[in-house]
């Protein structure tokens, strides 16, 4: 009897020690097989972002559970001093403040609840001169962003604050340390059951500029990297908006060079891989690949935009890009005699990206943005999560 309780226990025992081996030391393992056996995905806690500015609601789903595991609110902006901008003037109230305590939000968050969708809320601000006055005094600027947003976050439930404080340019040190001090106080600050997550570009790997992702990646509990806008509507040439792959040689930077950037600094499962659901389109000096375009004429090209007119356009010409994985596309206009060029993301777009992902085992992805999706580019994610 003794005996088969020692082994009763010593088997129990085993069973504990391989269970905390999976989880704490075999995560390798796991993103290897979580393809084969799903069950295994929600051991490694991936998520997928879903941003929803105000501005596409009429647009957006009201349930998109079966790809995303985060709703983010985009979102509330931040003043000079640290509050929450709630007027753009006397007479009109900030579009989205409005837009929060209208009630247009409503259906999206009572459905994301019910499909266990976990909601954020995205802070942004812009601006040099208004980043650099709210840095400038970094603790109580921090302090009273925190003290303004939290009953917002606690009346919509929101379980993740996100930051987007977009600078533009090289930034002093001084700035770089305020900017670093003013998200450890906000952390500090914020309630220790809301996650942190803040935005950065690119360029914020490989230069000087305002956001230090090293010593913010020690803070945050996620950090996205916004790995689009390669090209954009002032450019002086057409071009992918995310390339996969190009960088030295077709491309200057791309979304591959940006994942090998940000995993030297930051650890992998921080990394949340930001994916657009839009391209660009021009009009342009002629047919040829990266052709010069006619100044102010870049317009954002949606996936839902791109991919129904390119399906009526008879004279349009339309490949697959594999180096760029994404959708090249040129026409003529018969009204004008004016060519245009358009660069967009499709399904195997989603596809590519998520296999990037899975490949540097990243922490997740994010959509910019909920609303510009078509038919299909979402499609992958059903797998992913």
């Amino acid at each position: 009897m003794v005996r088969k309780l020692l082994t009763v226990l010593i088997g129990l025992c085993l069973g504990i020690v391989i269970c905390f081996s999976l989880l704490f030391f075999a995560k390798p393992l796991l993103l290897r097989q979580s393809a084969t056996f799903p069950f295994l995905s929600d051991l490694i806690g991936r998520q997928v972002i879903g941003f929803l500015p105000y501005w596409l609601l009429p647009n957006a789903k009201k349930d998109y559970s079966s790809y995303i595991t985060t709703l983010t609110y985009f979102g509330l902006r931040i003043a000079r001093d640290g509050s929450i901008l709630k007027l753009t003037n006397p007479q009109e109230t900030e579009p989205g403040w409005e837009a929060l305590h209208s009630g247009k939000l409503t259906p999206f968050f009572q459905s994301a609840q019910q499909h266990h969708v976990s909601l954020s809320l995205l802070l942004s601000a812009g601006g040099n001169d208004s980043i650099g006055r709210l840095i400038n005094q970094p603790v109580p600027h921090a302090e009273k962003l925190v003290s303004d947003v939290t009953p917002v976050l606690q009346k919509y439930h929101f379980s993740d604050l996100n930051l987007d404080i977009e600078y533009s340019g090289t930034a002093s040190d001084s700035a770089r340390k305020h900017f670093t001090q003013f998200v450890q106080t906000v952390r500090d600050h914020l309630d220790n059951n809301i996650s942190l997550t803040v935005e950065i570009t690119g360029d914020d790997l490989i230069k000087k500029e305002l956001i230090d992702p090293a010593d913010v990646g020690k803070i945050a509990d996620y950090m996205v990297i916004m790995a689009y806008d390669y090209h954009y509507p002032s450019s002086f040439v057409t071009g992918p908006v995310a390339p996969l792959g190009g960088a030295g040689t077709i491309s200057e930077y791309d979304v591959t060079a940006a994942v090998e950037k940000g995993l030297q600094i930051i650890p992998a499962d921080k990394i949340i891989l930001g994916l657009p659901l839009y391209g660009y389109e021009w009009e342009t000096l002629g047919t040829k690949d990266r052709m010069a375009v006619i100044p102010q004429t870049g317009v954002v090209a949606s996936n839902h935009r791109a991919e129904a007119f390119v399906a009526r356009c008879a004279t349009c010409s339309a490949r697959f890009d594999q180096t760029d994985q994404e959708m090249f596309v040129t026409y003529k206009d018969q009204d004008t005699g004016t060519y245009h060029q358009m660069f967009y993301p499709t399904a195997q777009s989603t596809a590519a990206k998520i296999h990037l992902a899975n490949s540097a085992r990243l922490g997740g992805l994010a959509l910019w943005a909920l609303g510009y999706e078509g038919s299909t580019i979402l499609n992958p994610l059903k797998n992913y999560k």
